[in-house]
């Protein structure tokens, strides 16, 4: 399990303006506060390929609802769920944003405490 998240500086701010705008639960905000004050940013070139961040097609496995699913995340401009297309912005994106294949996060979503598998992350292109 990484110790930090890895973001690029676009990512980072956009986390910090949904903070912002309160946008979050209480229990998300410290999380999220927390993970920004120890993130690792780089530029965008810099990303390793198995990190999560946007236009990437994501395989999570959530233990707690024991389910696997993909996501696409992009920005928030091209969201469209009917297509699978969520926003790096959305509750599921920000629990995982910035961590790499393997990790497993425990993220206090809305409905309550889940643990969250990256299981695989590829390239998209949209």
């Amino acid at each position: 399990m990484s110790n930090h998240i890895t973001v690029t500086t676009g990512i980072y701010d956009a986390i910090k303006d949904t903070l912002r705008r309160k946008r979050v639960s209480l229990e998300e905000e410290k999380r999220l506060t927390d993970e920004l004050r120890k993130a690792k940013q780089v530029l965008r070139r810099d990303l390793p390929e198995d990190i999560v961040t946007v236009n990437k097609k994501v395989t999570l496995k959530d233990h707690t609802l024991d389910f696997e699913h993909e996501y696409i995340f992009v920005p928030s401009t091209r969201e469209k769920l009917k297509k699978n297309k969520h926003s790096i912005l959305s509750n599921i994106a920000l629990a995982v944003v910035g961590y790499k294949v393997g990790d497993i996060i425990d993220w206090p979503f809305k409905e309550g405490e889940r643990k969250i598998e990256i299981v695989k992350v590829e390239a998209w292109e949209g």
